[in-house]
Parts: C-alpha cells; sequence; structure tokens
C-alpha cells in the first residue's frame, strides 16, 4: 500500500481517487470545494485539512486540475512540502509551456515528475479505463505506471518533459476537428432526406468511419450510449473541448505549426460556448450547425 496525496477532487479527480482506494492505496485528497471533499470522502478518501496536511504523508503526488495556473501555484506550494524522493504526476489537461514549467520546478526539488493528461471523460475515470499520455523521463514514467495502471487502461509514454500534454492536445484537436465534420454530415443528410441510421450504416463501415460517428454519434439512435441520446448532458462539456482547441491553437502558434482546420473549428466551439452552450455536450453542436 502506498500513500498517495490526490488534489483537485473534481468530475474527473473525484472518480480517478476513489479507484486508488479500491485498488488498496491510502488515498489522502484535497480540494478547495467542500461539496467535493464531501463526495470523495464516501468513497474511502481521507481528506485533509490543507495542501501540507495530504503532502507531507505522501509518496506520489497527484493533481488534477483546471488551467496551468493552477497546476504551477499549487507544485510550487506542495513541492517544499513533499519527503525525499516523492513523485510528483498532474494529470491535468493544460499547455505544453506550463508542464514543462512544472517538471522544472520539480527537478529544481530534487524530486521526480510525469506530465500525464487523460482521455475517456468520466465515463472512463469512473470505469477506470482512462488512456494516460505521458511526458517525462524513462525512470520517472516507470515509477508512474503502476498508480495510473489502477486508473486507466492504456498507458502511454509520449517522449520528454510535455509530451504527454502535447499528445493529448493533438489528440482533442483532432477530435473537436472530427466532431465538426461529423455533425455537418449528419446536418446535410437531413437537408437531403437521408435518415441518421442510413448515414451512419454507411459511414460507420466506410471511408467516413471515425470516433465520433460510431461511439459519439451526435445524433440520437444509432449508439444508444451517446448523448444525443440524453438531450446532449455531457458527457465532455463544450467549455472543456473549447479550452482544449483554444490550447491546440497556442501551441501552433507557438511552434509555427498551421492548423487552419483547428483553427475553424475552434472559432465554431466558441460561437457555441457564448450562445450559452458551455455545459451542453460537445457534439451538441449539431444544433448549432443546423441553425438552431
Amino acid at each position: 500500500m502506498t500513500t498517495i496525496s490526490f488534489i483537485g477532487l473534481g468530475n474527473m479527480g473525484g472518480p480517478m481517487a476513489a479507484n486508488l482506494v479500491k485498488a488498496g492505496h491510502k488515498v489522502l485528497g484535497f480540494d478547495l470545494v467542500a461539496e467535493l471533499r464531501a463526495a470523495a470522502a464516501k468513497t474511502g478518501v481521507s481528506i485533509g485539512e490543507s495542501l501540507a496536511a495530504v503532502v507531507s504523508e505522501a509518496s506520489v503526488v497527484i493533481t488534477m486540475l483546471p488551467a496551468g495556473k493552477a497546476v504551477l501555484s499549487v507544485w510550487e506550494a506542495a513541492l517544499p512540502l513533499a519527503k525525499s524522493g516523492t513523485l510528483f504526476i498532474d494529470s491535468s489537461t493544460i499547455d505544453v509551456d506550463s508542464a514543462r514549467k512544472a517538471h522544472e520546478l520539480a527537478a529544481k526539488s530534487g524530486l521526480s515528475s510525469v506530465d500525464a493528461p487523460v482521455s475517456g471523460g468520466t465515463g472512463g475515470a469512473s470505469a477506470g479505463t482512462l488512456t494516460f499520455m505521458c511526458g517525462g523521463a524513462d525512470a520517472a514514467f516507470a515509477r508512474a505506471k503502476p498508480y495510473l495502471e489502477h486508473m486507466g487502461k492504456k498507458i502511454v509514454h509520449c517522449g520528454g518533459n510535455g509530451a504527454g500534454q502535447a499528445a493529448k492536445i493533438c489528440n482533442n484537436m483532432i477530435l473537436g476537428i472530427n466532431m465538426i465534420a461529423t455533425v455537418e454530415g449528419f446536418a446535410l443528410a437531413e437537408k437531403l432526406g437521408l435518415s441518421h441510421q442510413a448515414l451512419f450504416d454507411v459511414a460507420s463501415t466506410s471511408s467516413g468511419q471515425s470516433w465520433s460517428l460510431t461511439t459519439y454519434c451526435p445524433v440520437p439512435g444509432p449508439v444508444p450510449a451517446s448523448p444525443a441520446n440524453r438531450d446532449y448532458q455531457p458527457g465532455f462539456a463544450a467549455a472543456l473541448m473549447l479550452k482544449d482547441m483554444k490550447l491546440s491553437q497556442d501551441a501552433a502558434t507557438s511552434a509555427g505549426a498551421q492548423t487552419p482546420l483547428g483553427a475553424a473549428a475552434a472559432a465554431l466551439y466558441e460561437k457555441f460556448v457564448e450562445s450559452g452552450h458551455a455545459g451542453t455536450d460537445f457534439s451538441g453542436i449539431i444544433n448549432m450547425i443546423r441553425g438552431k
């Protein structure tokens, strides 16, 4: 049994921490939101009253936070509190520059670190089937992998510091673009008098096939588990997709990469969010594309 500090007990962090408890680890949790602390406590997470209380006893510290600024702030506060040999893992989705700065902070404290953002959404977090995209030194990744395997089914070492964030940003840009293409296809099919099922049956078994279609179909019916069958309750909220699309465009600007479809998709998600649908599943953008 390892003592693990888990900081950030929201929609993703809470279930992830619970899976570590199920695996037999002692998990010390901390979050600024009282309701999230209470929910985590019900799953067996021991709630600390302060950052110091959960970090000082831990051999592994995991953060799951909303932005790079928050990650750096927490790591700056937590690293001096950690005992020698503590491994730091960040599973937030943040910009590559912030991820690399977090690694630098850990190195200055003489501690190992891994950036390990996830894919799989809240369902994957609860089921323990997340994909982890990891960046960091080989030795740090080897230490982190057994813990990540309690929370996910696919653990990929993408390269050095920040490589996990780079992979996550690229993957989600692809997803965001693919969903726009998929909803445009269905919107056009509706205008042409083609049924949802007919388009699905053709595209899902031919060159139009994608995860956005076969797993997360944006219209009700063909894929019963998709958010389209729950009035587009997330799932993966549009505000989170917009965050990731903006991260991809920031990265593209920084790296000098051309991503015209990424830019166009980001603009569409921004319009969707600004029209009052931040909490709607990102596949619900089909209604905006339809003109509704």
